[in-house]
């Protein structure tokens, strides 16, 4: 099979095209032929060498699929060859084929093409298992994203909207901010403008958000705090700006916040089949119904993952960025 092979931690420029035996399905996996696959945030922290991928995963990068099945492995009941599928993987999707737990697996609805499932799982997993698990966003409540306009993001807003709640989004310029507006955010604040905190406080006459899932670290931690409102949860999925800084902890205290953060890769299977079966409960029906779709900003041919990481670091994009392998 054709692949994407990280020839040594770099830049995009060392994403090379190499050839591979395909690999087989093991017990309880299926292996899919993949049609497109997902690029992320972790594919290109992979690539630097900062985000190894745990204990026998493949060493190719790619975290999500879509395509149609084409061999079962034993013990797998529900999926036949030929059945159209996206899937979160543990590695090797930036390929033709590649294998993954058949609990990390989901049917894609006809309403849908391959392509754009693709840009489903990784994006699906985190926000399900960060806003509503960890999070418990309710009906009725506020949910602050930051990095509306991305993957994440588009996904975020979405699935807050059309589940009840009042969505708001940080996003880097004005083209992005409109966009969160337009997929249902209530306010979003372009953050080389204006302070987030400030612009929300008035928004919610200082009672502030309920839910706030950041991406972004560093001094947004403070910030997050501060803006979080009584009882409120803060969820932190990366620290693109930084891992350190120095908290004030007396509004913690006195607002009875919950701060929490979490990534997905090193989870187990078994918790990962969870966040799966939630999805197909309570996400699943609103592709159906048109409710939620995944953003697509561009997609790029499987020999050209260079230009899709060299987009993918430069941030101009709005939504998901897609490999098409077929």
């Amino acid at each position: 099979m054709q692949c994407i092979e990280i020839s040594q931690p770099g830049g995009p420029e060392v994403l090379v095209v190499a050839e591979r035996e395909a690999p087989r399905a093991g017990a309880g996996e299926l292996l899919i032929e993949v049609v497109a696959a997902g690029v992320n945030r972790p594919d290109v922290m992979q690539r630097l060498g900062f985000y190894p991928p745990p204990p026998g995963a493949s060493d190719l990068p790619g975290l999500e699929v879509a395509g149609t099945v084409a061999a079962v492995g034993a013990g797998v009941s529900g999926w036949s060859t030929g059945d159209r599928v996206c899937a979160l993987t543990n590695g090797g999707g930036y390929a033709e084929y590649v294998t993954a737990p058949a609990g990390q697996c989901l049917p894609v609805p006809k309403e849908l093409d391959l392509l754009a499932a693709a840009g489903l799982p990784e994006t699906c997993f985190t926000v399900w298992t960060n806003v509503f698990d960890r999070g418990r966003l309710q009906p009725g409540e506020s949910l602050l994203v930051h990095g509306g306009s991305s993957g994440i993001g588009t996904t975020a807003i979405q699935l807050a909207c059309a589940l009840g709640s009042t969505v708001y989004a940080t996003a880097g310029s004005e083209e992005k901010c409109q966009a969160c507006v337009e997929l249902g955010a209530s306010r979003a604040v372009n953050y080389r403008q204006e302070d987030f905190r400030e612009v929300l406080a008035g928004v919610t006459g200082d009672a502030g958000v309920d839910v706030i899932l950041d991406m972004v670290g560093g001094d947004y931690i403070n910030r997050n705090i501060q803006l979080a409102a009584l009882d409120g949860r803060i969820v932190n999925i990366a620290y693109q700006t930084g891992f350190e800084t120095t908290v004030n902890f007396v509004p913690v205290l006195l607002k009875r916040l919950t701060m929490t953060a979490s990534t997905l890769r090193p989870q187990s299977t078994a918790a990962k089949a969870a966040i799966a079966a939630g999805l197909r409960e309570h996400v699943w029906p609103l592709l159906v119904q048109g409710r939620f779709k995944p953003v697509i900003a561009a997609t790029f041919p499987l020999a050209e993952a260079s230009a899709a990481h060299e987009l993918m670091e430069s941030s101009r994009h709005i939504g998901k960025i897609i490999l098409q392998v077929r």
